[in-house]
């Protein structure tokens, strides 16, 4: 795990543990803590999906979640960050992502956990492949940020 200026970021072929996450974050000066937990869900498109398989680009991807973590900084108000993203395979069900924003008030960390998972998709070299049922398998790519 990388920890920088209350900045926990951890990209690992384990369990990720959503309440560890939250304690790392929360603090008595705090009063909003804000998760994002992203799972594996079991089913994409009417196919059935049995794991997820990860990538990353370990040490830039880490360059990256610093680099948002520095950003957000300078958007909001924010005490404390944790950014976990699981690589390897994801059960049905686990979390491949947690994100964890601590803050005076809600309103920051609320909006720094929507503004992190989108950079986090959008610009963090991990890739997914989701693999089905029937054997077949596709790496993915978020639709969110096509270009169409």
């Amino acid at each position: 795990m990388v920890t920088t200026e209350s900045n926990f970021i951890n990209i690992a072929e384990h369990c990720i543990d959503v309440e560890k996450i939250s304690s790392l974050v929360s603090t008595s000066s705090t009063g909003a803590t804000s998760i994002f937990v992203g799972t594996t869900r079991d089913s994409f498109n009417g196919k059935k999906v049995v794991r997820l398989e990860y990538e990353a680009y370990k040490n830039m991807a880490e360059k990256e979640l610093r680099k948002i973590c520095q950003d957000i900084r300078q958007k909001w108000c924010v005490v404390r960050i944790a950014i976990f993203h699981r690589i390897g395979l994801v059960p049905i069900s686990e979390a491949s992502v947690v994100i964890a924003i601590s803050s005076v008030h809600r309103k920051d960390s609320l909006e720094a956990v929507q503004y992190c998972i989108d950079q986090l998709k959008a610009n963090v070299p991990i890739w997914k492949k989701e693999v089905y049922d029937d054997g077949e398998s596709m790496w993915k790519e978020n639709s969110e940020f096509c270009k169409r």
